[in-house]
């Protein structure tokens, strides 16, 4: 029998206790038998209204001493105000995730499932505290699909938005109470208490890092500077390293990556076993949004900012930095350099390539298909040429308009959606290095690098050359990637590579990239009204007014047009600073994912995919272009609208091969009417209308 010692010990640990609060429905119960609004109680407790709408949901709890607070106004209430029924429900219990073994970079046993977003970023599409807009979709209601279940690793979701009350603005109208004071107070109450991050997107992958944003209010109360001056570069923005701030995350055993403490600032300590220890911070007022990617996101309130990026992260990925960044961080997150293998010999579960990938080491470029600063193109004393696959940049001469073109009235520019995404659906690439070969028989199937001549072939003038950037004429031999002269083969003309580098093992090493980004663009097209289902009449109302919509919804799409491009252009990031000198290496080329070759692929691909739809046009319409920038093109027309010269079978339904109206990643969306003097102005200027059809002096953004 237990001694009067151990009873009372017992009896005082329960009291040592934290205060028990009511279930959050009986918590709903008890203010509402009482009178009180949700606003009053937000005052009487000194926090916000979500805060308390959190408490009664169930989404957050309260810390001391507000928790004592509340405990003791809730008390009083049950004693004046008893239950008659049962208290709501209990929450229901969620299912454990498997534990599987992980390899030395964190991944997990291939019989893992791949694990679904959080579900509090599906809500986030509803933007907290306002009506849901209406939609313009002729689309009948869908059935919602089955919410995907909560990793209960990370209830809160991927990030939150911090202010300067303490207040962590997170997806879903969640509000969380932040106690941190300093950088590594939030460092830690990050990891330990807030239930942010999110899971990965491939089994053999790794978690998303939990990310906080930081308004300039919360920056300035953590110690930072409100704003980073002094630089020329934004990209070189950093706190220098004797900064109290640095200091402290220094002294607290944390550590920052090289890149330094930034608009994106990333500090970790080693990962102790399964466990990886990492935060993302993002400055609001350091420009960790660029406007350009995230327009006017920075200047929203942090529920906004947070409805924002948790979009973003629930359909792309969690922000890692740029768009660009983050573009080429998906890449690796869909297709990760390794997985899990188990050992013949000791049955231990080990570190191996996972195929499809491009593996752990970074990979030297075949000279052509380098830059001219590069190591392997100035230690080898390279001077056989470059790839030159870029996308158009084509004005037509205005010696070869017709008088019957003069004439037309307006001149229409058409844009193609994400040409570049497009263009990667089902791209093969290489996933091996590159081998030399000399007089090699052409094979569209392989991709590589290939010299030859096609300044034989005669071009149409009223046309681009489908081999040049600029549209014309080769000269002489070049370089070439495979899509390019592939499509020489298509118009039938022989080819006869001089020699090649052809990489031998290949894959659709892109094809996880593509789907998620274009179900993301899709998907955010849809809750902006523009759906699949329009007619063209229809399609083109919408997407006159699919920004007015949501404009938060808005600046998810431009953030995911410009993952496509900046991921595309990370693929070949060349040197920064004036400090690099040529031949040297700079920090890019120690990713597997620096693959100039990939780039070349996928613009070489779309340009062709380009030049396809004009050379189509022209078969069924007789319509030539005026000017093309990449993948906007523009065409005299008799009306201000596309619909009066795109082609149309009798049925009414668009004619295949050629430009097409939709919201799908290679149909096409109207970028501008100007008219014709405009349009030819410009062209005896030599300058690109299809640069300003938009209007004004706007500068279209090339891959978009």
């Amino acid at each position: 029998m237990a001694s009067e010692e151990e009873l009372f010990a017992s009896v005082d640990a329960l009291l040592e206790e934290e205060p028990q609060l009511p279930p959050p429905a009986e918590r709903a119960r008890l203010r509402e038998a009482a009178g009180i609004t949700q606003a009053r109680l937000a005052v009487a407790l000194k926090t916000s209204t979500q805060t308390v709408k959190n408490y009664e949901n169930g989404r957050s709890e309260p810390k001391s001493p507000r928790l004592e607070a509340y405990q003791r106004l809730l008390k009083g209430w049950a004693a004046k105000y008893p239950a008659h029924t049962s208290s709501a429900a209990p929450a229901p219990v969620l299912a454990p995730q498997p534990e599987v073994p992980e390899t030395f970079t964190g991944s997990a046993a291939p019989e893992q499932a791949e694990v679904a977003a959080p579900v509090q970023a599906t809500a986030a599409l509803a933007a907290p505290e306002r009506p849901a807009h209406s939609a313009t979709s002729r689309r009948p209601a869908a059935k919602k699909a089955a919410a995907p279940a909560v990793d209960p690793r990370f209830p809160h979701g991927p990030l939150a938005v911090l202010d300067g009350d303490g207040s962590a603005y997170g997806t879903d109208g969640l509000v969380l109470d932040c106690p941190a004071t300093t950088v590594p107070e939030l460092v830690e109450w990050t990891l330990r208490e807030s239930g942010l991050g999110a899971p990965k997107l491939n089994r053999y992958g790794k978690d998303s890092d939990p990310l906080i944003v930081l308004t300039a209010a919360a920056a300035v109360k953590l110690g930072l500077p409100e704003r980073l001056e002094g630089h020329e570069q934004r990209r070189s923005l950093r706190l220098p390293e004797d900064h109290p701030v640095v200091k402290q995350v220094t002294k607290a055993k944390w550590q920052l990556t090289q890149r330094g403490f930034g608009p994106w600032a990333r500090i970790y300590r080693k990962a102790q076993g399964r466990e990886r220890q990492c935060v993302q911070l993002a400055i609001l007022s350091w420009d960790a949004l660029d406007e350009r990617s995230w327009p006017g996101v920075s200047e929203m309130e942090p529920a906004d900012i947070a409805r924002v990026l948790g979009v973003y992260a629930m359909r792309v990925i969690t922000p890692r930095g740029s768009t660009a960044v983050s573009g080429l961080e998906l890449m690796t997150a869909l297709r990760p350099p390794t997985k899990a293998v188990r050992d013949e010999e000791t049955g231990n579960w080990v570190s191996g390539y996972n195929a499809g990938s491009l593996g752990t080491e970074p990979m030297d470029p075949a000279p052509p298909e380098a830059t001219p600063e590069h190591p392997v193109v100035v230690n080898s004393g390279w001077k056989g040429g470059f790839l030159n696959e870029e996308a158009y940049q084509w004005v037509r001469s205005v010696e070869t308009l017709s008088d019957e073109e003069c004439t037309l009235p307006f001149a229409v520019g058409l844009d193609l959606n994400t040409a570049f995404l497009a263009a990667a659906a089902r791209l093969v690439v290489g996933l091996s290095a590159p081998d030399h070969f000399h007089a090699p028989k052409f094979n569209p199937k392989i991709p590589g690098s290939w010299l030859a001549d096609l300044s034989h072939i005669e071009l149409d003038p009223r046309l681009p050359s489908p081999f040049t950037p600029d549209g014309s004429r080769p000269t002489g031999p070049a370089w070439y990637q495979t899509h390019t002269l592939a499509y020489a083969q298509e118009l039938g003309h022989d080819v006869h590579p001089i020699e090649a580098y052809l990489r031998r093992e290949t894959g659709a090493y892109l094809d996880p990239w593509h789907d998620r980004l274009k179900n993301a663009y899709v998907d955010t097209l849809a809750d902006l009204g523009v759906t699949k289902d329009l007619t063209d009449v229809e399609f083109l109302a919408a997407m006159e007014q699919h920004k007015q919509n949501d404009p938060a919804l808005a600046a998810v799409l431009s953030a995911i047009k410009a993952t496509v491009k900046g991921g595309v252009g990370k693929l070949r990031e060349r040197p920064q600073g004036k400090s690099y000198k040529e031949g040297e290496t700079w920090p890019a080329l120690a990713r597997p994912t620096w693959r100039p070759d990939i780039r070349a692929a996928v613009i070489s691909k779309a340009r062709v995919n380009m030049h396809r739809k004009l050379n189509n046009m022209v078969k069924m319409t007789g319509l030539y272009p005026l000017a093309v920038l990449s993948d906007c093109v523009v065409y005299p027309s008799p009306g201000e609208s596309p619909l009066g010269f795109l082609p149309y079978a009798a049925s009414g339904k668009p004619q295949p091969g050629a430009f097409r109206l939709g919201p799908t990643p290679g149909l096409a969306k109207l970028e501008g009417v100007q008219s014709m003097l405009w349009a030819v102005d410009l062209m005896e200027k030599g300058l690109n209308p299809a640069r300003h059809i938009k209007g004004g002096d706007a500068v279209l953004d090339e891959g978009e």
